[in-house]
């Protein structure tokens, strides 16, 4: 395993920063998806002696109730950049629509001379990037660099923004998604019906309709041997018409989206995740998969193949390859002691992406970007 979570090591970040105020922009908390699920782990765990302050800038909803969310966001912040200390703006970064609205609220907190740190999330930002007219393009990039401190999720990520947009490799910091860790884990032998899950939206860029023909190319009896469980929301209308389609009723189960109790009784009891993305940031259910000790067939996009090694810790197929993922959805159907395994050495990657080890890592990223700023 060639994979590590670490901090610009030419940055020189303070061991922890003290007493700090800092402002956190992104997605409603109540939100489905990872950047919320993100948000409240860092809300839950940060030290005591880092206070923050969660403003919501975007919620599902009309296009109406969007832009009042927005503009909820944007004099939240202006009253506590006027009335109150605040250290450093912390902005949550994804794709489509968030650009802009990042891009407004980064302007307000360069007015006000404030740090900030953006953390980039989205799976499709480049594809949004490269979408903009040039001089849109040339100004999204000069917001950004501007930025005291950049969070990207992969090495993969830091290298793309950093030939794509400009930035300086000593404002970017390389730190990977975390994850609660269980305590313990079910040794899964002597399984009877090997149980396969997918956990996110249901639709063509997580590659569940891809999962599903995968699944209707199985022999006979490793259909009979399996079941598989999609967990989410999404385009569950197309998803269950394909599944009809396939005659594939008996096999598949449609979950909706399910809190995060129900995805850990699901994960517990689940025998392999399968996440055939066509493009990622780095997905929080992988990681929270791989922290149950399931093997993985997942696809090398975005920061996935700096945490998953093919045949060491899961198995990597190439997105949209229906035939490849359906064999390696078989050969661990087939093979216990191949998933018992993998998900054994699974969970011995994700234990260093533990949250607590994160936020004190987050917390140096502060102190960081504050020492630099004081230069």
């Amino acid at each position: 395993m060639n994979f590590s979570i670490s901090l610009n090591s030419k940055a020189n970040p303070r061991a922890l920063a003290n007493g700090l105020n800092i402002v956190m922009v992104g997605a409603c908390l109540n939100q489905n998806g990872g950047i919320a699920t993100v948000e409240k782990l860092i809300l839950k765990h940060v030290p005591s002696d880092i206070e923050i302050q969660h403003i919501s800038s975007h919620d599902e909803g009309s296009i109406l109730y969007r832009l009042i969310v927005f503009e909820r966001a944007l004099v939240t912040l202006l009253w506590r950049l006027l009335s109150r200390k605040t250290d450093l703006i912390h902005i949550h970064l994804s794709d489509g629509g968030s650009i802009l609205r990042k891009a407004i609220l980064t302007i307000v907190a360069f007015m006000f001379r404030k740090p900030v740190v953006m953390h980039a999330h989205g799976a499709e930002f480049h594809s949004t990037y490269f979408g903009l007219p040039k001089i849109a393009q040339q100004v999204l990039g000069g917001i950004l660099r501007q930025c005291d401190g950049f969070i990207v999720l992969s090495k993969t990520w830091e290298d793309f923004y950093i030939s794509n947009l400009g930035l300086n490799a000593k404002q970017v910091f390389v730190l990977p998604n975390p994850t609660e860790l269980p305590a313990q884990v079910i040794h899964r032998t002597n399984v009877t019906k090997v149980s396969l899950v997918f956990c996110g939206r249901i639709g063509q860029r997580k590659g569940a309709f891809d999962l599903i023909r995968a699944f209707a190319n199985l022999p006979v009896k490793q259909k009979n041997d399996s079941q598989l469980i999609l967990a989410g929301d999404g385009e569950l209308k197309q998803g269950r018409k394909l599944v009809e389609s396939l005659n594939l009723t008996e096999h598949v189960t449609f979950l909706g989206w399910i809190d995060a109790s129900a995805r850990d009784e699901l994960l517990s009891k689940a025998d392999v995740f399968v996440l055939p993305s066509y493009n990622e940031g780095l997905p929080m259910a992988l990681l929270e998969a791989m922290g149950w000790g399931l093997p993985t067939i997942a696809t090398p996009v975005g920061g996935i193949p700096d945490l998953v090694t093919s045949n060491k810790n899961g198995l990597l197929v190439t997105p949209g390859d229906i035939q490849q993922l359906s064999a390696a959805m078989q050969l661990l159907i087939e093979n216990e002691t191949l998933r018992l395994s993998l998900g054994s050495a699974a969970r011995e990657t994700v234990a260093p992406f533990d949250v607590k080890t994160y936020c004190y890592r987050l917390s140096d990223v502060y102190g960081s970007v504050l020492e630099s700023n004081e230069k």
